[in-house]
């Protein structure tokens, strides 16, 4: 499924191929082998200095305050010729809080007399706070200007923007514009100031009052040649879009997030939002909205199947039936049912994410790192928790017997039936989708520098957190580990590998692109959006070994050049329009037509946002040219049902799925035909259905050929074990000794939930005798089989083969199963003077990992007694590191020779600075020049808590290219200033132990018994919990401000002209 694209990548950087990445780039292009492509990019638009000229108001009025006469301006514009009317107000630049504003007693005035503006409808409405409502001011009050009650009107709060279509006959607009009392009744009045403007044209990206931008526009995007943006919807249509999907009629649903993280900017909740187009122009020209609740607070998941709609609300996954199909949701007719329940993370971003159809008729969904305990409609409860949130299941088992942590993705009936947990231990999964071969793919949203794209091995364990839940990543960060080998834990087994690491960044949305209105060379194309970094990275999944190869490349960016804010999560801004592109979510119409949704914003990450109008827009990538076709779609006939299930739309094609499967055997002919189209997208959806249609659809899907290609046979496999067929164990059994590793790892994933009978260890067995020593996916996979079995497994593996005597496979086989029944045996190995050195060293890798006492006496005897100084000194580390971790139990450290190796506590103590700065502003001192030189020598002040280049610790965050990614004013701030904002993970916590009353203030790595903490200098101490007296969370940095370095404005200057320019 290769494609060949000619031409080269414009604005873009070579990138690394293959491998874990630990860089903080986005590299966009690869040299790629023949079978894969090479994507031509065409600047739409060379330079950022180009605007274009924003319309000019009808009508402009100063600025009104509560000091203005009556707090009321005059208001009246001249339409003729107009076809529209725009009624904007504008919070002038000061901030809108308390900025409520009423159009008072608004009226259209012609030839055909007067009419009131309130007995129109108007086509979209936004406010900045509450809603725009008739005769009622934006909090549902009545509305009261100077005291004095308005007749009738429209009350809103700003930013706002109100669209109506003036009727003929009318050529004047007519009103008063006024302070309501709702905003000046609030602090006297003081922060209270509008400015009312109309206009008859869209005002352009921003209002004319200050300019503000509401959009990118599309002359700064950057895409494939033979492919153009358009703008397919945009505010006010909708406001804050977080998550957006198609239904089968083409018809766009929006879920918004105006109180994104709690900030109360529309009291009646945030809504459920359709959009459509009508004339069919290409353009969204209609909008309503479907549900507001005040329950829903920026829910970052909507899902469309027919007349039902899925919503993702923590605690809650719910479900709305539009039982007469209005598409508005009336609770006296329709159905609210909350389908599951005890979702962690209420408005965080850290949730629930969107549902999602897969091939196999199931529904897919995931959720961050906030955790959940939820128990299914087949009553099942899972118990998922991880030392960022829900602490008090972390590490217990959920009711299938398996231990899974922090974020997870589930699979399930849609009745809420039959939950697994297919894959968990992320950090924040955003999204994901499945493709028609059944491959899920994630992106997470982790911990700078290590954002991923990845696909998700089945059950597989991501790493984030300890296997026993009780300590992050950084608590078992090894010396010498990069940020992304620790983090995803690539030198443990038990962990899954973790797919393209690209970063800095903040990826949402994920699609995948299977058939439609692009060209066929895009079939089988994985987008994912990058918030942070302005981008939709594109990729071309392709199998490698057992996992796939991902080269990532820019898709669609506004950002070219890289000139990134904000992609370290601190949230920082600046106001190049370029780094505005937020992509939230991105999906592929039921036209085949590729959509996405921008959230619209100066900043990303620090959990907020600056974009005070709201604004968003949904952008459409699809060829020149393109006019949009929706298919018609019977769901009562077959006809319509290939259509539905033929769809490039992925919830689309569920409705086909559920049509055909009802019908039974009489889809066979139908199917039978469209399981030999060319395209295996298309041909793949056919497998899975047939086989859920019984013995006649199992035999329709034996007697196809699979041409070799192992993706044909892995999709079998995977359909027939779906479906329950009676002979999946003989299946799995032949295929273990498939020549392709990624076929027999899909009979790993089968049989980790068979019991280990003498049949599934035998098979297992050979899946192991197949791995070639390097593919880290297959053995990875291999573990997962033999998951709760390892013990009958390694008993069967080595039998009758002295341990001197295994290969390469069954090392690594041993090494994943981390069984105790192997320490005799790899303790052998280690003092075996015979075998080479590598060996030797595995083996004590191997022993480090099992958690048994035997284990622990094991490596104490290695540190004790090996003759070889490496493996002793290796030993020693291994005893000392597990004697807090997962040997707490036994104490090894006691027994080695020296006696206990617990360090000493000792206090650690950061000052705080009460006194004013002596320096002066910040903007002062930038305005001093600055030396690179001088400044690297007196940046080494700051290695005591940061790492720069290859030098410095980790306390907080890395600085390295720091300055390069953000304005100098936000580096000075930092500097001058440590605790004005304090990046997301490093919170400094202030610790007191009972025994000897130390004073410990640093970074929590680890809750639970002992407790790890790192302080300044990279101080890492262990307090056990009996010790701890009282742990209490600062209110400031741990970094030493400018001040208390001693740094003067100049040695500020310099330093941060050598984080921007200087050599690190």
């Amino acid at each position: 499924m290769g494609m060949q694209i000619t031409g080269k990548m414009t604005g873009s950087q070579p990138n690394q191929r293959g491998g874990l990445r630990d860089d903080d780039s986005s590299a966009s292009s690869m040299t790629m082998r023949s079978s894969l492509w090479a994507l031509s990019l065409l600047p739409l638009l060379v330079g950022t200095a180009l605007t274009a000229e924003k319309p000019k108001p009808l009508y402009a009025s100063p600025v009104v305050t509560a000091r203005t006469p009556g707090h009321a301006v005059d208001i009246e514009a001249d339409l003729k010729g107009s076809r529209s009317l725009y009624l904007v107000v504008d919070e002038t630049g000061d901030g809108y809080g308390c900025d409520w504003a009423d159009w008072m007693e608004p009226r259209l005035v012609g030839p055909k007399g007067t009419l009131k503006l309130t007995d129109l409808k108007w086509k979209a409405a936004f406010a900045g706070w509450g809603s725009a409502r008739l005769n009622r001011n934006a909090g549902g009050q009545q509305m009261v200007v100077d005291d004095k009650p308005v007749s009738y009107g429209i009350g809103t709060h700003a930013p706002s923007t109100i669209i109506y279509d003036v009727p003929e006959g009318y050529t004047r607009f007519v009103a008063r514009g006024g302070l309501d009392k709702g905003g000046v009744g609030q602090q006297g009045g003081k922060t209270t100031s509008v400015r009312f403007l109309v206009f008859n044209t869209k005002p352009g990206a921003g209002n004319s009052a200050t300019g503000e931008e509401t959009e990118v526009p599309v002359e700064r995007f950057v895409v494939p040649e033979d492919l153009e943006v358009t703008v397919w919807a945009q505010s006010p249509l909708f406001r804050n879009p977080t998550n957006i999907d198609f239904d089968h009629h083409g018809r766009a649903w929006v879920a918004e997030g105006v109180n994104y993280r709690g900030a109360r900017r529309d009291g009646e909740g945030d809504r459920i939002v359709v959009l459509q187009d009508t004339d069919a122009d290409g353009k969204a020209d209609k909008s309503h909205v479907f549900v507001q609740e005040k329950f829903l607070q920026s829910p970052l998941g909507v899902a469309v199947f027919d007349n039902v709609v899925v919503v993702s609300q923590p605690p809650d996954l719910l479900v709305y039936t539009d039982v007469d199909r209005d598409l508005v949701f009336n609770p006296e007719k329709d159905k609210r049912e909350v389908l599951l329940t005890g979702f962690s993370g209420r408005n965080h971003d850290h949730s629930l994410h969107s549902v999602v159809a897969g091939p196999d008729g199931k529904w897919y969904f995931n959720q961050g790192n906030t955790g959940a305990q939820f128990t299914d409609r087949s009553g099942k409860t899972f118990r998922i928790g991880s030392p960022y949130s829900m602490r008090q299941v972390a590490g217990h088992r959920s009711d299938d017997g398996h231990v899974y942590l922090g974020g997870f993705s589930v699979r399930m009936n849609p009745d809420g039936t039959n939950c697994e947990i297919i894959g968990h231990n992320y950090r924040n999964s955003y999204e994901q989708i499945i493709t028609s071969l059944g491959d899920l793919f994630q992106n997470d949203n982790d911990d700078p520098p290590a954002c991923r794209t990845s696909w998700v091995m089945e059950y597989g364990n991501a790493g984030f957190a300890s296997v026993d839940g009780k300590r992050s990543w950084g608590a078992d960060r090894r010396p010498g580990q990069s940020t992304p080998i620790a983090e995803w834990r690539q030198q443990d087994p038990g962990s899954m590998p973790p797919g393209d690491v690209y970063g800095g960044g903040a990826p949402t949305g994920i699609t995948f692109y299977e058939n439609g209105a692009l060209p066929e060379k895009y079939n089988g194309l994985l987008l994912s959006c990058e918030s942070a970094k302005n981008v939709l990275f594109g990729y071309l999944p392709e199998l490698e070994e057992a996992g796939f190869k991902m080269e990532r490349f820019d898709f669609m960016t506004s950002n070219p050049d890289r000139k990134w804010a904000g992609a370290d999560f601190k949230g920082r801004s600046n106001r190049d329009i370029n780094t505005w592109f937020r992509p939230a979510d991105v999906t592929v119409g039921p036209d085949g037509a590729i959509y996405v949704a921008d959230w619209f914003d100066p900043r990303v990450g620090g959990h907020g946002t600056q974009d005070r109008t709201l604004s968003g827009t949904i952008y459409r990538i699809a060829p020149k040219g393109f006019k949009s076709i929706v298919p018609k779609v019977d769901l009562d006939s077959e006809k319509g049902q290939l259509t539905a299930l033929r769809s490039p739309a992925i919830n689309t094609r569920y409705l086909g799925f559920v049509g055909l499967k009802k019908a039974g055997e009489k889809s066979i002919p139908a199917l039978r035909a469209l399981a030999r189209d060319k395209n295996p997208y298309l041909a793949a959806r056919s497998i899975w259905l047939l086989a859920q249609l019984g013995e006649k659809g199992a035999r329709e899907i034996f007697s196809l050929r699979g041409d070799g290609n192992p993706q044909a046979r892995i999709t079998a496999f995977r359909a027939l074990r779906r479906a329950g067929h009676s002979g999946t164990m003989e299946l799995a059994r032949k295929l273990a000794g498939d020549k392709s590793p990624a076929v027999r790892r899909e009979v790993a994933f089968y049989l980790r939930n068979e019991a280990g009978t003498p049949e599934v260890v035998s098979t297992l067995v050979k899946i192991a005798k197949g791995y070639d020593g390097e593919d880290r996916s297959y053995l990875e996979a291999f573990g997962t089989g033999a998951t709760g079995k390892e013990e009958a497994v390694y008993a069967a593996l080595v039998k009758e083969v002295k341990a001197a005597a295994w290969d390469g496979a069954t090392a690594g086989a041993v090494w994943r199963l981390m069984t105790a029944a192997a320490i005799p045996a790899l303790r052998d190995r280690v003092f075996d003077d015979d075998l080479e050195a590598e060996d030797r060293m595995q083996a004590l890798e191997s022993i480090a990992f099992v958690r048994s006492g035997s284990a622990a006496t094991a490596m104490v005897e290695i540190a004790n007694l090996a003759p070889d100084k490496d493996l002793a000194e290796r030993a020693v580390f291994w005893v000392k590191w597990n004697n807090d971790r997962w040997w707490k139990a036994h104490k090894p450290a006691e027994n080695l020779k020296g006696g206990n190796a617990r360090a000493e506590l000792v206090s650690v103590v950061t000052p705080e600075d009460k006194a004013p700065s002596k320096l002066p502003p910040v903007a002062d001192i930038l305005k001093l020049k600055g030396d690179a030189t001088r400044g690297k020598a007196v940046a080494g002040r700051c290695i005591t808590c940061h790492v720069i280049g290859e030098l410095g610790v980790d306390v907080g965050p890395n600085l390295t290219g720091f300055g390069q990614r953000f304005p100098s004013e936000i580096v000075a701030r930092a500097i001058v200033d440590p605790s004005a904002e304090i990046s997301l993970g490093f919170e400094a916590q202030y610790l007191v132990t009972k025994k000897d009353g130390h004073n410990i203030m640093g970074v929590v790595l680890a809750e639970g018994d002992p407790i790890i903490v790192k302080s300044m200098g990279g101080i890492t101490q262990s307090i056990p919990a009996a010790d701890l007296k009282s742990k209490t969370p600062m209110k400031r940095s741990l970094m030493l401000s400018a001040d208390q370095l001693g740094l003067t404005a100049q040695d500020v200057a310099d330093v941060v002209e050598f984080l921007r320019n200087g050599d690190q």
